[in-house]
Order: structure tokens, then C-alpha cells, then sequence
């Protein structure tokens, strides 16, 4: 340290607690030797507690971070992680870029973590590809729908007047399926088409139309086949202030979600089958490029098993479904009454829950 930094009166821990990078100092031992307050917030705990349980969780929960420290030791090299997804104590993920340094300047010192979290960037650049590529999927879908609907009113139509001709009931019967068959083709368009009607916006206590989809569900479990009982968790915020929304619609949303929630846990082996649902409000959040001073956040989480990996990416698009028997469209309906709402639906997979979050402002843009 040069002699103009001792004689200094700001101290360097103080400078370090000034910064947004979390910085960690793990001593030879591995012991915890300094936290700043950007790390407490990035780890979501605090100096103190971090000494009384030992800094080892930092790598018992995160295999990668401990391969990134032995390399560093063993190399005295500088190793950087690039979007590292990282699990906290309390089970929360961060995404962040890391920097370790051994051997740092510092007395007693044998690494020197840095860690920058990305997760807010992340979020937003993913959600900008994934949101392109919805608007991409949904005009596609929804052209070819139109194209359709013409023969499909032709090919009816015929059917009608072929089925007066025809003198042998026998022969009716072909002309009663082809009726049926264009009538379940034409509901199904009409449902490719999404929501058609403009949401009609009031002022909504959202805890109320979670209640009654909460009903809805509990009516709904009594004809699923679970290994147990179905348990709820609720943790509403009582202070959110009402949201402008069409209550109905929000109630389809919730709906939609909480039925994909119930038919995972009809799947599941989980000898306590739950569901969790909890109400926040994020401050200062950006949706689809705009920053909203005030979002409320739903959370509907259950512990059934999890989506597989090829269908990440395209959960939200038309026609995309995991089941053998579902449509693919209930999840595309609900992104798109989300969006109408200048909201939208996230999808989080944690090691022993699947997630899906609405997230509305509080008082939409004009």
C-alpha cells in the first residue's frame, strides 16, 4: 500500500462498500476475511452471518465457484466466469460474471472475488429475443389461420347442402362428421387467434380474483389423481395497491396457469403435492423495453417435475405443449393477455420447483 494511501482519512474497506461489485476475501484457510455491503445484498445476507455459519456454503451450493478457486490456486491465474448462475443460502439464483484473483495485494488474503451481477440485463435481453420471436410465431400462426377459415367455411357449407340431398341416412352420417370435424377446426382456429376483444380495464384488488381461481383449483383437484391432498402455500403482500386490469381476464391467466400447475402434480410422484402463490411489488422494473416505476409480481409455483429442456425456449409459442393431449395454446393465450395488459408471463425452474410469474404495472403507460 503506498504511503499516500495509509495517510489517507478514507479507508479502503469504506471505498469497497462504495462500490456495486460484491467483493469477497477468503484467507488461506478459506475463511471469510472481508464482505462488502454489495456482496450482503448479492448473497442476500449479512457480514456476520457469513462468519457464524463459515463461508464454505459459497461453494457447497455452487460446485463451479469451487472449480473456478481451485483453478486459480493452482494456476495463479486470474479466472473469469461469464454468466454464472449462482445459488444463494437462502436458495435464491443470481446470474453474475466473476473474477478470481489469488494472491491478491492484500495482507492475509488468498482470494479475491468479484462478482457483477447481469441478472436485470440478462432478463432484459432474453426477454427481448423471446418476445421477437412470439410476435414472429404469432403473425405466422395467425395468417395461416386466416388462409384456413376460408375452405374450411367452403368445405361447411358443402357438407350442409350435400347433407339435404343425400335420401339414405346412412350416407348423412359421413356428412354429420364432416360437419363436426370443420366446426372443432374452426373452434381451434379461433382459439390460434388468441383473445379478440379489447380488455375492459378497471381498478382490481388482485388478491380477490386470486382467491377465486384458488377455489376453481381446489374444485378442480378433487378429479386429479394426486398422491396426497393438495396443499396450498399463501403469501400475499396486503399492502399492493389495485392494478388496472379486466378482472376476467386476469382470472383466465391465473387459471390458465394454476390448471398447468395442478396437471404437473397429477404427474408427480410428490408425496406432498403444493402449490405456492405469492404477491410482490418490484420497483423500478423494465418490461418488453419500458421501465415501470411500480410492477406487481405473481408467483405461482409447484413442486411438480420439471419442463424438459427442449421446451424452455418455446414454451410461450402456439401449439407447443409437453402433454400428450394438450392443445399448446393455453400458455400463448395467457402471454398474450399479459401483454395486452403491457405485462408479461416469466418461466423459472429452481431445483425442486417450476415457476411461472405474471408480472402487470401498477398503473400502465398510456
Amino acid at each position: 500500500m503506498t504511503q499516500s494511501a495509509i495517510n489517507s482519512p478514507i479507508r479502503p474497506a469504506r471505498l469497497a462498500d462504495a462500490l456495486n461489485t460484491a467483493i469477497v476475501v477468503l484467507d488461506r484457510a478459506g475463511q471469510l476475511l472481508y464482505l462488502n455491503s454489495a456482496a450482503e445484498q448479492f448473497w442476500d445476507t449479512s457480514y456476520a452471518s457469513v462468519l457464524k455459519q463459515g463461508a464454505q456454503f459459497f461453494f457447497t451450493m455452487n460446485p463451479i465457484l469451487a472449480n473456478a478457486v481451485d483453478e486459480a490456486r493452482t494456476t495463479q491465474q486470474v479466472v473469469t466466469l461469464r454468466e454464472a448462475e449462482l445459488i444463494g443460502p437462502h436458495g435464491q439464483t443470481r446470474i453474475a460474471d466473476c473474477a478470481i484473483t489469488p494472491d491478491p495485494s492484500i495482507d492475509d488474503a488468498a482470494i479475491l472475488m468479484e462478482l457483477t451481477d447481469i441478472e436485470r440485463h440478462v432478463r432484459i435481453s432474453r426477454d427481448a429475443q423471446l418476445h421477437a420471436m412470439q410476435i414472429s410465431t404469432r403473425q405466422l400462426v395467425r395468417g395461416l389461420a386466416h388462409e384456413l377459415k376460408n375452405p374450411l367455411g367452403g368445405l361447411h357449407g358443402a357438407a350442409q347442402l350435400l347433407e339435404r340431398e343425400l335420401p339414405n341416412a346412412g350416407l348423412r352420417e359421413y356428412t354429420k362428421i364432416i360437419l363436426t370435424e370443420t366446426e372443432r377446426l374452426k373452434n381451434l382456429i379461433d382459439r390460434m387467434l388468441g383473445p379478440t376483444n379489447r380488455p375492459q380495464k378497471s381498478t382490481v384488488n388482485i388478491h380477490d380474483p386470486l382467491e377465486q381461481v384458488r377455489r376453481l383449483l381446489c374444485i378442480e383437484a378433487e378429479d386429479c389423481v394426486l398422491t396426497a391432498p393438495l396443499r396450498w402455500k399463501l403469501d400475499f403482500d396486503p399492502s399492493i395497491p389495485d392494478v388496472v386490469a379486466d378482472r376476467d381476464q386476469l382470472i383466465q391467466v391465473l387459471l390458465n396457469l394454476g390448471r398447468n400447475a395442478l396437471q404437473a402434480l397429477s404427474e408427480s410422484e410428490t408425496t406432498d403435492p403444493c402449490i405456492c402463490v405469492k404477491t410482490r411489488v418490484l420497483r423500478q422494473y423494465t418490461i418488453h423495453q419500458q421501465r415501470h416505476r411500480l410492477v406487481l409480481r405473481i408467483d405461482l409455483e409447484n413442486n411438480g417435475p420439471p419442463v424438459p429442456e427442449h421446451l424452455v425456449e418455446s414454451l410461450f409459442l402456439p401449439m407447443v405443449s409437453g402433454r400428450a393431449h394438450g392443445s399448446g395454446l393455453g400458455l400463448s393465450i395467457a402471454q398474450t393477455i399479459a401483454e395486452q395488459h403491457q405485462g408479461m408471463i416469466e418461466f423459472k425452474q429452481k431445483p425442486e420447483t417450476v415457476q411461472f410469474s405474471l408480472i402487470l404495472p401498477i398503473q400502465p403507460a398510456p
